[in-house]
């Protein structure tokens, strides 16, 4: 299969507030609340003169007050666009001490069965999950609004899932699920209980549910020198199926 379905699926089910298409690039942004719903996604046969192009997308960005960002895989149009906007001055993205993302995929045959049940799980987006998951995440209080609207566009089937432990909240986290898939986003645990087990049990549970609503794999993203997250994946049934990286025009950085 071509893995080019994943980055489909995670557009789809990571909302921007504007979608702009433009000669086989997906220019998405959302106010500049993540990344990756504020960059461009050059996924599909480019025609255009590739430097008027570049010069276009660049003011759309900058018009709207944001960095022009380019979001790279292995699929990008041309193939040898990272390449170009290198000499372009686009540097690499740092997150944490790495710049690349790993995209991970896993059959969902023979799941194990997650031992934590104590979870409450909604289809729609409310304040107590958006509130933990924001406080776990310590996202500012000026994002919200911009998060409300992403996350309550999701045409697809969703599960907002919260996680309990003696009757507090220690883990939230999203599925959504399209074409037999269930991708897995803002997976996060209250910092007081890391590394205790309740994110796998999170994860077990949203996994569970897809596979009660359909779904037959399952992707996620993490970076690439996350190790715990990684060795939790990994322990799960997922495995590295490619990877991305984003590039910003330094003279764009304030």
């Amino acid at each position: 299969m071509s893995y080019k379905i994943i980055e489909e699926l995670s557009m789809n089910n990571w909302q921007s507030l504007s979608t702009l298409f433009y000669d086989g690039w997906v220019l998405r942004l959302a106010k500049g609340y993540t990344i990756y719903a504020n960059s461009i996604n050059p996924l599909y046969f480019s025609t255009y003169n590739l430097d008027d192009k570049i010069n276009d997308c660049e003011k759309i960005y900058t018009n709207n007050g944001l960095t022009p960002t380019f979001k790279i895989t292995p699929f990008v149009q041309p193939e040898n666009l990272d390449k170009i906007i290198e000499q372009k001055g686009y540097s690499l993205v740092d997150f944490d001490g790495t710049s690349f993302v790993s995209v991970q995929t896993m059959n969902l045959v023979g799941t194990i069965e997650p031992t934590l049940h104590s979870v409450n799980i909604t289809k729609n987006l409310n304040s107590e999950w958006l509130d933990y998951f924001c406080r776990f995440n310590n996202v500012e209080e000026e994002h919200k609004p911009t998060i409300v609207q992403m996350l309550s566009t999701i045409a697809t089937k969703k599960c907002f899932l919260s996680l309990y432990h003696q009757d507090k909240v220690v883990a939230c986290g999203l599925g959504v699920i399209e074409r037999e898939y269930i991708g897995l986003y803002d997976i996060v645990t209250d910092s007081q209980y890391r590394n205790q087990g309740f994110g796998k049990q999170l994860v077990m549970n949203l996994l569970k549910w897809g596979k009660a609503n359909g779904a037959k794999y399952s992707y996620l993203t993490v970076l690439s020198n996350n190790d715990p997250a990684l060795k939790l994946y990994t322990n799960i049934g997922f495995s590295e199926v490619y990877q991305y990286w984003y590039r910003v025009k330094k003279s764009f950085i304030n």
